[in-house]
């Protein structure tokens, strides 16, 4: 499904679609710390059952279905949720999916104990969720907004591609990221309250071939590049991996966390 925002990349066109299979395979990179620190919170454990927005292919409840929460998942790519089908049942997981827009979910008061958006959040028309969220999370109910990002000013390999996928999509608004707490719009607010942010750095191991596939699954390579300068993307991103990084290699990224309850 093609999406055009005008918050984001200038309001250039993508489609998660396009880089599913790359995201698959590419993109299931959180380090273990990421997941430990959400369970540390006691959040997506056992007796709780959980909503995964924009969950992509499944990357949260898959890494944390071990913990025993109950989960669903959603997304409004169905090429997306297909990945997350297929990687899902080779693991003899239970875990529902749907497609369907975020701001167009629907279920019962008070279902949820957590709800997740990871790497998505800024997607949303926040003014039409929020209260939709605040209507399916039970009393004290929380909204967990997850977010990791490699630095490229720290970060050699890291800043070499991103500039390379500027060069490509000058717009795109994934780069030039640092360090910082989780942006919040102010409607949020009206239905929840903070209960903490954190930011903390990690390094994520890489080869030359898994840098390249994370780089290419990102929306502003293989979600909205044409075929023409996708090839030509990736000839020149291979060539400038060949040249800068050893085969196996660690890439700095920063991790962010923002829980939130809600307020009822």
């Amino acid at each position: 499904m093609e999406i055009r925002d005008n918050r984001i990349d200038a309001g250039k066109a993508f489609d998660w679609g396009r880089t599913s299979r790359e995201y698959a395979k590419y993109r299931d990179i959180y380090p273990e710390l990421f997941y430990k620190k959400i369970v540390d919170r006691g959040l997506c454990i056992k007796d709780q059952k959980v909503l995964d927005l924009g969950t992509g292919t499944g990357v949260l409840p898959r890494n944390l279905y071990k913990y025993g929460a109950k989960w669903i998942g959603t997304d409004i790519s169905k090429e997306q949720i297909e990945q997350a089908r297929i990687l899902t049942e080779q693991k003899n997981m239970e875990i529902e999916y749907y497609v369907t827009a975020t701001e167009d979910i629907s279920f019962p008061r008070d279902t949820f104990d957590v709800v997740t958006a990871c790497q998505c959040f800024w997607y949303f028309d926040h003014p039409k969720l929020m209260p939709v969220l605040s209507d399916i999370l039970k009393k004290d109910g929380k909204l967990l907004i997850l977010y990791m990002a490699w630095l490229p000013f720290e970060d050699k390999i890291a800043g070499a591609s991103e500039e390379l996928v500027l060069k490509y999509s000058p717009d795109w608004s994934g780069a030039r990221e640092v360090k910082k707490p989780i942006g919040i719009p102010d409607v949020v607010y009206e239905y929840f309250e903070m209960v903490e942010q954190e930011e903390f750095e990690v390094l994520v191991p890489f080869t030359r071939e898994t840098w390249h596939g994370r780089m290419k699954a990102c929306r502003g390579v293989g979600a909205s590049l044409s075929a023409e300068e996708l090839s030509n993307w990736e000839q020149e991103h291979v060539s400038l991996l060949n040249k800068i990084a050893p085969e196996s290699f660690e890439v700095l990224h920063y991790g962010a966390f923002a829980e939130l309850k809600v307020k009822k």
